[in-house]
């Protein structure tokens, strides 16, 4: 009995070391290896529209006039024409490399592009054509490695510009993942000629003017000749300012910690009127005459621990006050269409409530659509617009109660 113990303990550490020589066994893998440049490489290349690609992963949405722009990390704006929202085509990518947001006014487009921003000019949607550089007017981006300040320069900053297929043979040491973690947080109606963005925007404009969020700052530009964006201040706000949303006379910030509301009835001289502050999460904001509605979430770099709507009065914007809150599973962007609200509910889909009551928002579910991890929405002139990781979804809302798909874009389809 005791050998046959020997003989067992035995086969298990001769197991056990076999195991341990299969983990560090050399090999082939194949690998993506991402393809370096400089900053000021990139910023001598001309940007010119290219033939229509197909996405490996949507971003940011945006519609203008008969047009949808899909923004992609890494490759830059998908532009579609979107005059016929049952078959939307596809015009070209804008390779805007480093852009994670846009806005447009009167057939100007303004996009980031690493720390700079650049402005396009649109008449002809399918070309482009850059007519202003503002070199480092961010003092952060997510694609590059390193942080602006005063005593860099920004040229020599290195950026990742693609990435290629390559078979490496060495000792595996672990999961590798291929590309950086970025996180997608970033709804307004239009106002006069320009655009509408989703409700994780960071770029806005209201009443001729650019507002611009970057890290902790919120950056102003005059945009009344808007070929021609005049920089007028930045104003300090704190780490974590996320989403903008314009009303009327008023800005909503959307941070990681709560609501700030500023009063843009002068647009040059931004007043702060109030901070609505509530537990650390993601926030995007939309609102209506009388009340915010903001969404918090978990699992996510903003390191939330509630997953609710919450409703706030705002009828002195002053003196903001919660109302109600209403469970969500993972609540992402959101739009007000009348008393009607949607929600992107993370992998719950799309989610449609009645608002009149805001005491009873939770109780008053119309639709719930299975749509991928959706994470936000856009109520278009001609279609309710909403994106998830893979796809960009449109639906008839003519009947708010009841959606009718339209369109699907996604990575296997152009038009």
């Amino acid at each position: 009995m005791r050998n046959l113990r020997v003989f067992v303990l035995f086969m298990l550490g001769t197991l056990l070391c076999l195991s341990c020589d299969k983990i560090r066994t050399e090999g082939e893998y194949l690998r993506k290896i991402p393809i370096y440049s400089t900053l000021g490489e990139q910023r001598k290349m001309n940007i010119e529209i290219q033939k229509p690609i197909e996405f490996n992963r949507t971003g940011k949405i945006y519609s203008y006039k008969d047009y949808l722009f899909i923004m992609e990390l890494q490759k830059g704006i998908h532009i579609y024409n979107n005059a016929n929202p049952n078959k939307p085509v596809a015009i070209g990518l804008l390779p805007v490399l480093g852009n994670m947001d846009i806005a447009v006014k009167d057939d100007v487009l303004y996009a980031d592009s690493y720390f700079d921003l650049l402005s396009f000019d649109i008449k002809d949607a399918t070309k482009p054509k850059l007519i202003d550089r503002q070199r480092d007017r961010f003092s952060r981006s997510t694609f590059a490695f390193g942080i602006l300040s005063s005593n860099v320069n920004s040229d020599e900053l290195k950026i990742i510009v693609d990435y290629k297929d390559s078979l490496v043979t060495e000792e595996y040491i672990g999961t590798y993942y291929p590309q950086p973690g970025l996180d997608m947080d970033g709804n307004s109606f239009s106002e006069g000629g320009s655009g509408t963005g989703g409700s994780m925007a960071r770029f806005t404009v209201a009443k001729d003017h650019l507002f611009l969020l970057d890290v902790k700052n919120l950056h102003l530009l005059d945009i009344t000749n808007p070929s021609k964006p005049r920089y007028l201040k930045d104003i300090e706000l704190f780490p974590g300012v996320e989403t903008l949303f314009p009303y009327k006379d008023k800005l909503f910030v959307g941070s990681t910690t709560g609501m700030v509301i500023f009063d843009i009835s002068n647009p040059a001289q931004p007043e702060k009127l109030s901070t609505y502050s509530h537990v650390r999460a993601c926030d995007p904001v939309v609102v209506d005459d009388n009340y915010a509605y903001v969404t918090l979430r978990t699992g996510n770099t903003c390191g939330g621990s509630n997953n609710q709507l919450e409703v706030i009065d705002i009828k002195d914007p002053k003196k903001p006050q919660l109302v109600s809150e209403h469970r969500m599973s993972n609540p992402h962007g959101l739009a007000l269409v009348g008393k009607y609200l949607y929600i992107c509910d993370g992998w719950d889909g799309l989610k449609s409530f009645e608002a009149e009551d805001v005491m009873k928002i939770g109780e008053k579910g119309l639709e719930q659509l299975k749509l991928g991890l959706a994470y936000d929405i856009i109520p278009g002139p001609k279609s309710l617009i909403v994106v998830n990781s893979t796809a960009v979804e449109q639906f008839d809302y003519s009947d708010p109660k009841k959606l009718k798909k339209l369109s699907s874009i996604n990575r296997s389809n152009l038009n």
